[in-house]
Formats: structure tokens, C-alpha cells, sequence
């Protein structure tokens, strides 16, 4: 049974990799478009956390998760910082080797938590997936700077919602998710002000 599983993944995998690097071409032509709010979706993490989520919540186990959101990032990451170094002329960034770290570490994290916390009730998954929505209100523009960025402000709410009330398949979990929202918020700026000093 084991190696049907293997073989069935290995499809899903490529349809992941695929769709990374879709998106990292995007990402950077929004960000070359001159349009800022298209540059903002692509550059605060909303809808990054959105999708590792998405990809994560209906993997058949959380290894499976992590698996397809690791491939889908790192290849996202290579699609953008190559399309700027190849493309675009602007050579190779250093910043690619942290985003292929985060391929490897925060981001299948982020997606075996969605996988396992939507399945089940109670505090627990209610706290992961507060704290999934957390990085998107705390690294957005809702605590920043709401005026200059209504569109991505818009965005991260939307988002977040989705993260805490749409995505868990139990009320309680739910309810729990809402409930930590906040201090989870909080929370995840402290960890994304240490990411973007060890970044910077």
C-alpha cells in the first residue's frame, strides 16, 4: 500500500512545483508592474500563508503537508529570484538562500499545522491556526500602515478570516481561533521582527 501512496504523490508534487513557479513569475511581474497594490499581494505574506495553508489542508497526512508546501515554496522563491536574475538582469540575490531555508523549515511548518489543526476541535488547533492567521495580520498592512495599503488591508483581513473561521472543520476550533486571534497576532510580530532582523 505504501508504494501506491509514493507513486500518487509523486504527480501531486510536480502539480505543486509547477504552480510554485507560476506564482514566483507573478509575484515579480507584480512587482515590476508599478502597480502597488498588485506589488503589495505579492510582497506581504497573506496570500503565502494562504496558499501553504491550502495546500496543507486536504494532504492525506501532515509529512504529505509539509512535502507539497516545501516543493511549492522553493520552487516559487527560484521562479522569482530567477526571473529578476535572468530575466530582469538584476543578478542573483542573496535573500534566495533564506527563502529556500524558509522552504525547508517555516513554511512545511506552517502547512502540517493546517493540515492537522482543521481536522480537530479544541485550543489546541485553535491556537495554530490563530497563530497562522497572526503572521498575516502582524506582517501586513492592517498593523502597519492601513491607508497607504487598502487593498492589502482588505486582503489580510479577508485572509485571516479564512485562516480562523472557514478552514477548521469544527465550531470549537473555530471559536478558538478567534478567541486567540489577538495575542496570536502579537505574538507573531515579535517573531517576524527577529525573521526580518536576522534577514536584514
Amino acid at each position: 500500500m505504501q508504494p501506491t501512496r509514493e507513486r500518487v504523490s509523486a504527480p501531486v508534487l510536480l502539480v505543486c512545483a509547477g504552480l510554485g513557479l507560476v506564482a514566483g513569475a507573478l509575484a515579480k511581474a507584480a512587482d515590476e508592474s508599478g502597480l502597488r497594490w498588485a506589488a503589495d499581494l505579492g510582497s506581504y505574506p497573506a496570500v503565502w500563508v494562504l496558499a501553504v495553508a491550502l495546500l496543507g489542508r486536504p494532504a492525506p497526512t501532515v509529512r504529505a503537508a509539509a512535502t507539497r508546501a516545501a516543493v511549492f515554496f522553493a520552487a516559487m522563491s527560484l521562479a522569482y529570484y530567477g526571473w529578476a536574475a535572468l530575466v530582469l538582469g538584476f543578478g542573483w540575490n542573496r535573500l534566495l538562500v533564506a527563502w529556500l531555508l524558509l522552504s525547508a523549515t517555516a513554511v512545511p511548518a506552517v502547512s502540517a499545522a493546517a493540515q492537522w489543526a482543521t481536522r480537530r476541535p479544541g485550543p489546541r488547533p485553535g491556537a495554530l491556526l490563530a497563530g497562522t492567521a497572526g503572521i498575516v495580520l502582524a506582517g501586513g498592512a492592517v498593523l502597519g500602515d492601513a491607508g497607504a495599503h487598502p487593498v492589502q488591508a482588505v486582503a489580510d483581513v479577508a485572509v485571516a478570516g479564512v485562516l480562523a473561521a472557514v478552514l477548521p472543520r469544527h465550531g470549537r476550533t473555530r471559536l478558538w481561533a478567534l478567541v486567540l486571534l489577538v495575542p496570536a497576532t502579537w505574538l507573531a510580530g515579535r517573531g517576524l521582527d527577529v525573521l526580518a532582523a536576522l534577514l536584514g
